[in-house]
């Protein structure tokens, strides 16, 4: 298939869009569109690691809702990776990588993504270019145009959340 083919097949969101993270949460996230950025990173607080079952996994804290601390969601999830980031504002630090379930469009797919303090940042959630490349094509001039229904018939992510 050509590549102006594949590109007419492609969804096209905007530069932020509500997400859902179906395993986890049932309510949507606002995320930020960032091609700029090579990975997708989430608002995590109070962030501790440990072993479980012989792999090593992290607890954390996630706040889904912009400038609010209700509601907390405590999550546990299995650690991936452990990456050195630069931020936007070219500090360098290591990040926990995890990878859960995304829907975006009514498009459910895994996706790797860094726990990262984003309190003082306009979204809680950024969606980089490498859980995006080949899904959708960026409309810089709109936001909010994918669907906002969640997908049905996911698999079962390896974050879990835990009441307390």
């Amino acid at each position: 298939m050509s590549t102006a083919k594949k590109l007419q097949n492609q969804k096209v969101i905007g530069w932020r869009e509500w997400v859902t993270f179906p395993d986890l949460l049932s309510e949507p996230i606002k995320a930020k569109i960032d091609s700029g950025a090579r990975t997708s990173a989430i608002h995590a607080i109070h962030i501790q690691t440990f072993m479980e079952r012989g792999a090593p996994h992290v607890s954390f804290v996630l706040y889904p809702m912009q400038r609010r601390r209700e509601p907390a969601v405590n999550c546990i999830a299995e650690i991936r990776d452990e990456r050195e980031v630069t931020s936007s504002t070219g500090h360098s630090h290591p990040r926990y990588v995890i990878e859960i379930n995304v829907c975006l469009g009514g498009t459910t797919w895994p996706i790797e993504v860094t726990l990262a303090d984003r309190g003082l940042m306009g979204f809680r959630l950024l969606l980089g270019r490498q859980a995006l490349k080949g899904r959708f094509l960026i409309d810089p001039n709109r936001s909010f145009i994918a669907n906002r229904k969640r997908a049905e018939g996911t698999t079962k992510s390896t974050i879990e959340r835990r009441d307390s």
